[in-house]
């Protein structure tokens, strides 16, 4: 890690540590109390981490993509549940087709593969985009559309569109967008960018979160189990307890050196290629078998008082569990590559994987 690398994972660090410690923001949510939100928001923008992927002529902080990864990493670790992730992601987009980014949170459309919005020649928006993540908090969507065939990018007002809410297993705002008849603000052609590489660059940047999220709950798991006592000892002295989290760190170690790798390959690319595909299919299925086992390990190191309300765990737990399933599961991301992987031949296969 070079020493920029360090920077923005301290400062990262610090904004958390300072304004969404888990236990706090955990707190504060039980009492339907999210005062903490404008603060922690106005650090993050204040220190340029919203627009990390964002040129500085765009207005944004010229952050290398490396850089931007290990910010999600960071905030996956603190379960924060502000739309950083969605932010950072829609400034990215828009940065690829030269439009400036707006202050304020921002999330991105479609986000299932399954969606299509497509810009008529009345230069209107026409489509829905299903489960997009934080969209009644932002201010701005970052939308890929369909023109004629090509893909654009439009910056598109947020209170100009009709939402059905919805929310995510963690709890956080996830709805439906209907962009009919709305004109964006802006409208650009994009750089090799479509609603595909959207959702690679989703994966990739939930994969990244979610293995932050693994390497905080293997960190509470071993603290609880240090403290817990059962039968006049602490169940750490336990084998099946060690031997249980020893396995919860082997799942946090393959996440992170997933995670890693997806963010090394797209920072180092020109083009979303199959190079890129299947370093992200591979991310996000393997931190996202990852992410389950993880989880019911900890769940059951914690035993009952994990599954309470008032235990910080279910934060990350819920997350993970939700993450699972944005820009394509495990599943869907294995059957995309099981299809390359078909198409290209038998012969083809080994030739894939170690070129990679």
């Amino acid at each position: 890690m070079s020493e920029a690398d360090n920077i923005v994972v301290d400062t990262t660090t610090k904004i958390f540590q300072d304004l969404c410690d888990p236990q706090t923001v955990n707190a504060a949510a039980m009492g339907e109390d999210d005062g903490w939100k404008a603060p922690l928001w106005s650090a993050l923008e204040d220190s340029g981490l919203t627009l990390a992927w964002v040129p500085d002529d765009l207005g944004g902080a010229g952050a290398s993509i490396v850089d931007g990864f290990a910010v999600l990493r960071v905030a996956g670790g603190f379960a924060v549940p502000v739309p950083l992730a969605e932010t950072l992601l829609a400034g990215w987009l828009l940065a690829r087709a030269g439009i400036s980014s707006p202050r304020g949170a921002m999330s991105v459309a479609p986000v299932r593969s399954d969606d299509t919005v497509t810009l008529g020649d009345d230069g209107a928006l026409l489509g829905r985009a299903r489960g997009v993540p934080f969209a009644r908090a932002a201010d701005h969507l970052a939308v890929v559309a369909e023109a004629g065939g090509e893909a654009v990018v439009a910056l598109v007002d947020r209170a100009a569109c009709k939402l059905k809410e919805g929310v995510s297993l963690a709890g956080d705002d996830k709805d439906e967008v209907d962009f009919t008849g709305v004109v964006p603000i802006e409208v650009a052609a994009t750089d090799g960018i479509d609603s595909s590489a959207l959702m690679l660059m989703g994966a990739a940047v939930r994969a990244c979160e979610m293995a932050g999220a693994l390497h905080a709950i293997l960190d509470i798991s071993v603290e609880y189990s240090k403290e817990r006592v059962a039968f006049e000892r602490p169940i750490a002295k336990f084998q099946a307890v060690q031997h249980n989290l020893a396995r919860l760190a082997g799942e946090a170690a393959a996440a992170i050196a997933a995670a890693g790798s997806v963010a090394e390959a797209i920072a180092t690319a020109q083009v979303f290629d199959d190079r890129i595909f299947l370093e992200v299919a591979a991310a996000k299925i393997r931190v996202g078998e990852a992410a389950g086992e993880g989880a019911a390990i900890a769940h059951q190191a914690h035993g009952a008082i994990g599954f309470t309300l008032e235990h910080v765990l279910h934060r990350y737990t819920r997350r993970l569990w939700s993450w699972r399933d944005d820009f394509g599961s495990e599943a869907d991301w294995a059957v995309r590559l099981g299809e390359m992987v078909a198409a290209r031949g038998a012969d083809e296969l080994w030739p894939m994987v170690t070129q990679h």
